[in-house]
């Protein structure tokens, strides 16, 4: 499979250049001529043409404005020549120029689509589609964008219930090195000149002193893990296998387990939505829906619930061999699909799991700040003790010998 350069006509004259995929240089001909174009030039590119995907930034301002032009009742090839003229990107606007002409020229928007798929997120074209034949185009761009707005808050939720007691922990841990590493040993030097007349120092004290010792090591030591621990988590990403256990692990943390399974459930109804808006059969609106979650448990789960379902079998009948999706999302469904509602259910569901998500992020934090405080008051506490015990047992020694 090669990769063709083309100069064309459109069937109203006007001029057009792109690329295409094909095997050989007559057969890009005779794709262009299914087009409904006369062409003038095909040349092999030597050196395939390579697509940047967009950024997700840059999708989602496009797309709101894509949807706010349909709104609008401009048509689909004037919006898209509209926004390459108003977009600062030259990428952009080559890719939506070459989008518009492709439609003038009679090509599906799905085709056009998937001729870029290594640029627009996965069942865009579909969508597109779909919303141009229901007459919903704005509607599905709509929700699109907010599914898309879905999918960044459950991953904020996640990062903003991290951030603080991560960010509380590290000024615990500097407090205590600048404890250990600057004051203590000082202090030590004193005290153990000071106790060779008077005995050995409280054992609290002498654990402090030794800690404090060895704190290069220790730092050295907790460096090196976490090293290890990060590239053996970013290595377990490489393989289905190795993130089906991220997933187990994170599962496994309390409170955080359930704020990442509540995202989980919001973004693969949120999907389900989408794909059932755009006419998609329900097997395959399951099997396709579970990409926009990135969740390799779900992937098998949905698997099996797919083809239970083109198997004659009910959701609920499937219940018992689900661990990820829980039993209500599975009613929803079953409901909504008795009811051809299941668009509906699904949007509500997925609002529901958001704010799930966001509830047990307030209660997570809720709980970390005491407990973290109380950690860093201890520990504090227990150097602060450590270093005046030696100094109330000399004012007793002293008081004794008086």
């Amino acid at each position: 499979m090669g990769v063709f350069q083309y100069n064309a006509l459109t069937a109203g004259g006007r001029l057009m250049r792109g690329t295409i995929e094909a095997t050989s240089p007559d057969q890009a001909t005779e794709m262009l001529q299914e087009m409904q174009l006369t062409v003038n030039e095909v040349e092999q590119v030597t050196q395939p043409v390579l697509r940047t995907p967009m950024s997700r930034d840059e999708f989602v301002l496009f797309n709101q404005q894509l949807a706010s032009i349909t709104r609008a009742g401009v048509p689909l090839s004037q919006g898209l020549r509209q926004l390459a003229h108003d977009l600062g990107s030259r990428r952009m606007q080559r890719t939506l120029s070459e989008l518009a002409d492709e439609l003038d020229a009679g090509v599906n928007i799905d085709q056009a689509i998937e001729k870029r798929k290594q640029q627009f997120p996965p069942l865009y074209g579909l969508l597109l589609k779909a919303g141009l034949q229901s007459g919903r185009l704005a509607e599905m761009l709509t929700r699109l964008n907010h599914h898309l707005e879905l999918v960044a808050s459950t991953r904020r939720i996640i990062v903003e219930a991290l951030s603080y007691p991560l960010v509380v922990l590290a000024i615990t841990l500097a407090i205590v090195m600048l404890l250990f590493m600057a004051v203590v040993p000082t202090y030590a030097g004193i005290m153990l000149s000071m106790f060779d007349d008077f005995g050995s120092l409280p054992w609290l004290t002498q654990a402090v002193i030794t800690v404090a010792r060895w704190m290069p090591v220790i730092l050295v030591v907790v460096a090196v893990v976490l090293v290890a621990t990060c590239l053996v988590w970013w290595s377990l990403s490489a393989s289905a296998g190795g993130r089906r256990l991220r997933e187990r692990i994170i599962r496994a943390v309390p409170l955080l387990g359930r704020i990442w399974h509540a995202g989980l459930c919001a973004r693969m109804a949120e999907g389900l939505a989408l794909l059932v808006a755009a006419g998609v059969p329900l097997p395959e609106a399951l099997r396709l829906a579970v990409g926009a979650t990135g969740s390799e448990l779900l992937r098998d789960e949905t698997d099996r619930l797919a083809t239970g379902v083109e198997n004659g079998q009910g959701l609920m009948e499937q219940a018992a061999t689900c661990r990820v999706l829980p039993r209500l999302f599975l009613y929803s469904m079953q409901l909504g699909s008795q009811r051809n509602e299941l668009q509906d259910h699904m949007h509500n569901l997925s609002d529901m799991y958001v704010d799930r998500a966001r509830f047990m992020q307030t209660r997570l934090q809720a709980m970390l700040q005491p407990v973290l405080l109380i950690f860093l008051g201890l520990l504090v506490g227990a150097t602060v003790v450590a270093m005046f015990l030696p100094l109330i047992r000399l004012v007793s020694f002293m008081g004794v010998l008086m």
